[in-house]
């Protein structure tokens, strides 16, 4: 079992989210943490430079919002976090900060290049410093 475990959460995709947090609580030591992290990407510059300054605020508020529901409606107490930048290197710079001892992502919809798992999940598998469970 394990007493610090990362959950990245993709909110267009909540269903498969949910199955993985489910997994994560079946392998959660009794006074684990679950950690639940959303990465909202960053706006290009030359788009960015356009658009109000609050509205990449309002977006990381929103998915909060939404974090904390996720969580709520699995039944769980679970640290949210909502982050911004690529969604690989967030998730592993959020392990790493946590000291997360495993992390269930759910893989969907992959690519040609990476044909077995989403191009989130391979590079997160690829890069991780710890155990990583890919619900398919």
């Amino acid at each position: 079992m394990y007493a610090k475990i990362l959950v990245p959460i993709d909110l267009a995709h909540v269903e498969t989210s949910k199955k993985a947090i489910n997994i994560a609580q079946k392998l959660l030591d009794k006074d684990g943490s679950i950690y639940l992290v959303n990465v909202v990407e960053d706006i290009p510059t030359y788009i960015a430079a356009e658009m109000p300054i609050s509205i990449l605020q309002d977006s990381k508020d929103q998915s909060l919002a939404e974090l904390k529901a996720t969580a709520k409606a699995a039944g769980i107490k679970a640290k949210c976090e909502v982050r911004s930048g690529r969604p690989a290197a967030s998730i592993l710079d959020a392990a790493e900060e946590h000291e997360a001892e495993l992390i269930v992502i759910a893989s969907h919809r992959p690519g040609f290049s990476d044909y077995f798992l989403g191009s989130t999940a391979a590079r997160v598998v690829r890069h991780a410093q710890c155990p990583v469970f890919v619900d398919r």
